[in-house]
């Protein structure tokens, strides 16, 4: 089963998390490798006590740019593809959502 991937990501480092895509098999797509997109979102979030923002502080409700990147995996990739996207984005708790995709 194929998964479409979505991260929540600073501009900053989007390349990078495209690169960690790519490193872990995601983004094929016949005979093309590393195909992504990404487009501008606002993102919002409240850091709670214990927690080590990027950015903000914490018991303060944030708002942000960020960036919305999307790609495609296998299934058996989904695992490599988490700890890959984890290891290269800078926020402590990254969204990472893995989608399964209709192909008919």
């Amino acid at each position: 089963m194929r998964l479409k991937v979505e991260i929540a990501v600073p501009e900053s480092h989007v390349e990078r998390v495209i690169d960690a895509l790519h490193s872990a098999g995601a983004g094929r797509v016949g005979q093309y490798a590393r195909c992504a997109s990404w487009w501008p979102v606002d993102g919002t979030w409240l850091p709670l006590p214990g927690a080590d923002p990027y950015d903000g502080e914490v018991g303060v409700v944030q708002r942000g740019a960020e960036c919305r990147v999307e790609s495609v995996c296998e299934e058996g990739q989904a695992r490599a593809v988490l700890e890959a996207v984890r290891a290269a984005h800078p926020y402590e708790e990254p969204v990472v959502n893995f989608l399964p995709l209709y192909e008919p």
